[in-house]
């Protein structure tokens, strides 16, 4: 069997700088190049140590974490020991996601036969596994779970920091109560010219139930100002009087209108605190708010900055959410 020093060295190097790397992403640590680069060095120096039988004793449990806790002190120093013990922490972490997907990859990629060829079942009665992964396979895999983990991280990140500005809403139109999660948006400043009153905008098939039929298909495709006109004056619709179509300017395109209805109440809970606006109007979207559903609502800041009246969460009126 003839093994390639160099390309063994050179790929260890290239993963164990990919495992510093995410590290230091993750924990948000000051990157330093030539440190992480005599780290990975050291990494995948001691690798290149299988290959000389005298130093065989080196490959034992305690000997493996000492070089991971030199290699962590070359590339982020110490610090504190709390910080390290992190850097440590996140270190395994990011080491067990990528031999995890590897060998996750690599059972879903076989078949049935080569699977139950890879399993060996002992006299005793004990069962073993046998794996054998090829180093190309583990190079691109390995680099693929990496990427992978960290969109999923930066997701979670995300989601985490939307969740701060995700609020609960509770809209009340005579008997009418819808309730959803709506979104704080700090930069939206629509409101009525003629009122002043600040529009929150919702999906409009929260109240589908409650418009009249095909009107979600029709805001969707942009005709707000035709309803009120296609309405007419025999057609029975109890909130006629609380319709009205404000404008606004879309994101490059012309002056556009938006249909709104003037509820009752509107009821906003926001880190425990509720409060409770009725100057205030519910602007209909065709579409979906949010892609992934975290909200279906956006909150005008007035809402929750100028209280008309604040009252504790728990002893709002029980509400349906739609």
């Amino acid at each position: 069997m003839v093994v390639y020093i160099d390309l063994i060295f050179i790929t260890n190097l290239l993963i164990d700088g990919a495992l510093l790397l995410t590290t230091a992403w993750m924990r948000k640590q000051r990157l330093r190049k030539w440190r992480i680069c005599l780290s990975a060095t050291v990494g995948a120096l001691y690798c290149l140590m299988m290959f000389l039988p005298e130093l065989s004793f080196m490959y034992t449990f305690l000997t493996k974490f000492l070089f991971s806790v030199v290699m962590l002190w070359i590339a982020f120093g110490f610090g504190s020991l709390q910080n390290y013990l992190r850097n440590l922490g996140a270190f395994y972490v990011v080491n067990f996601v990528a031999a995890g997907g590897i060998l996750g990859i690599h059972y879903l990629l076989q078949s049935s036969s080569d699977l139950w060829n890879g399993i060996l079942f002992t006299q005793s009665g004990g069962l073993s596994f046998e794996i054998k992964i090829g180093s190309l396979f583990s190079f691109v895999v390995f680099f693929v779970v990496i990427l992978w983990f960290r969109v999923v991280q930066n997701n979670r990140k995300r989601q985490e920091r939307l969740s701060t500005f995700v609020g609960e809403v509770t809209v009340r139109i005579e008997d009418h109560i819808v309730a959803c999660k709506g979104l704080v948006d700090t930069g939206n400043q629509l409101t009525d010219p003629l009122t002043r009153m600040p529009v929150m905008v919702m999906e409009a098939s929260l109240w589908e139930r409650e418009l009249p039929a095909g009107w979600k298909e029709k805001l969707a495709e942009g005709r707000a100002d035709n309803l009120i006109l296609e309405l007419g004056e025999n057609a029975y619709f109890p909130w006629r009087d609380r319709l009205r179509l404000v404008p606004y300017r879309g994101i490059n395109k012309g002056s556009q209108f938006m249909l709104a209805l003037k509820p009752d109440e509107v009821a906003v809970t926001l880190d425990g605190r509720t409060v409770i606006s009725e100057r205030v109007l519910i602007g209909l979207d065709g579409g979906r708010l949010s892609s992934e559903g975290a909200y279906r609502a956006i909150i005008h800041p007035t809402l929750t900055e100028h209280e008309e009246q604040t009252l504790p969460a728990e002893i709002l009126p029980q509400t349906r959410s739609s």
